[in-house]
């Protein structure tokens, strides 16, 4: 790192607004750089005070058009925003097109949004594996909202459900049925569905499909039962209707606890994945040595089952 650009430096200019400094430490996150503990240290204070959304659903659904708009209604009525975009990565350059720095040119200029796009370098479920620490530096940026898009999803990729507090699963007529949708596990995670592009025909039919599929679920008094809107994104209809029940799921998680619960189980995940991280490092470093292909060989042979010589190997570590 450059000398005067050290970690509580970065941390007080990105707490001021300074877009550089955001950037700079996002990307020391990514990169997972050495000073990676001390910057997670240095965010702390400042981290779980921002509401996560997540924005998810099969690509051309119009993700990227539905999170600028919302940007726009967020900053309207006063809002701090940050955008974490993940695009997918090439299996063959490694490479991604981060094209949602073209679609939201519009707020670049604007000091009170961030926007940041990230590959997937092939993690699995929609997001990066750096997604739940670059939340934590826009929210010691001093971002009110933080709007994750993920990479378009299909069945089973639903990891942010862990990351945000509120989830928006987008629909579209001609996507799929109802039956998709279950297959997809989005019945599951969605807090709010959006059927976009709701000037199409079959979007009614789209609509009454995910209501009928939530009528079908058994939900105590105090849990919360999806919202399902309508918006035609690319001319901005329904946005304030989506920013109103992303509020209401807001008050709700608010007043009963929920929005606390979600917290620690994003602390969690994020905390295991860390350990979990940590651990396979130390194996790669077992691994060079003597110790596995010791147990390896051992159950090889038949000397030692597979769990006993695991058990044996993380003593070791």
């Amino acid at each position: 790192m450059r000398p005067g650009r050290d970690v509580p430096t970065l941390v007080a200019r990105a707490r001021e607004g300074d877009a550089r400094s955001v950037a700079r430490l996002i990307s020391l996150v990514e990169n997972g750089s050495p000073e990676l503990p001390r910057v997670a240290a240095a965010l702390a204070p400042y981290a779980g005070h921002a509401q996560v959304v997540g924005l998810t659903g099969a690509p051309g659904v119009g993700k990227s058009t539905t999170t600028n708009e919302l940007v726009r209604a967020l900053r309207a009525d006063g809002h701090r925003v940050g955008v974490l975009a993940v695009d997918p990565s090439s299996p063959f350059t490694g490479g991604s097109i981060l094209g949602d720095r073209i679609r939201m040119q519009e707020h670049t200029m604007d000091p009170g949004v961030y926007i940041r796009s990230m590959s997937s370098r092939g993690q699995l479920g929609g997001l990066a594996a750096a997604t739940p620490q670059a939340v934590r530096v826009l929210e010691g940026a001093g971002c009110d909202v933080v709007l994750v898009e993920t990479v378009g999803v299909g069945q089973a990729e639903v990891e942010i459900a862990s990351l945000a507090d509120t989830t928006l699963v987008l629909l579209a007529p001609g996507m799929g049925d109802a039956i998709q949708a279950v297959k997809a596990g989005i019945l599951e995670i969605a807090d709010v569905f959006v059927v976009n592009k709701a000037d199409r025909p079959g979007a009614d039919a789209t609509y009454r499909d995910i209501q009928g599929m939530l009528a079908l679920g058994e939900r105590g008094p105090d849990e919360w039962r999806p919202l399902v809107v309508r918006a035609v994104a690319v001319r901005n209809e329904g946005i304030d209707d989506i920013a109103a029940a992303i509020g209401k799921h807001r008050s709700w998680m608010a007043g009963n606890g929920e929005a606390r619960r979600r917290r620690e189980r994003r602390a969690a995940v994020e905390v295991e994945a860390i350990a979990l991280g940590t651990l396979r490092a130390r194996l790669g470093s077992v691994r060079e040595g003597t110790a596995l292909d010791a147990l390896a060989a051992r159950v090889a042979d038949g000397e030692l089952d597979p769990y006993a010589a695991a058990e044996e190997l993380i003593k070791g570590l």
